[in-house]
């Protein structure tokens, strides 16, 4: 069975342990040092897009909420003009 992509060399799929192996020594080799910071800083941005993320659902929630009371009123407002 032949597995072509980036580990074609190896003949071995992705998802393999040691494919894994193979990414974490060329991460240790072009980071050195640095790994510890390039992940601190991978770990803020997923922070901070999360954070980015909840205030977009709360911004739309608020709109939802807003429409929906603005609707209801609407209504009440149209069944107090049938029944008169």
């Amino acid at each position: 069975m032949t597995y072509g992509g980036l580990f074609a060399f190896i003949g071995t799929p992705i998802g393999s342990p040691f494919a894994y192996l193979v990414i974490l020594i060329v991460a240790l080799v072009l980071f050195g040092n640095r790994l510890p910071s390039v992940m601190r800083s991978l770990g803020r941005s997923v922070v901070e897009f999360k954070k980015g993320v909840a205030g977009v659902e709360e911004e739309i929630d608020g709109v939802v909420r807003s429409v929906d009371e603005k609707a209801k009123a609407e209504m009440q407002a149209e069944k107090k003009n049938a029944e008169v």
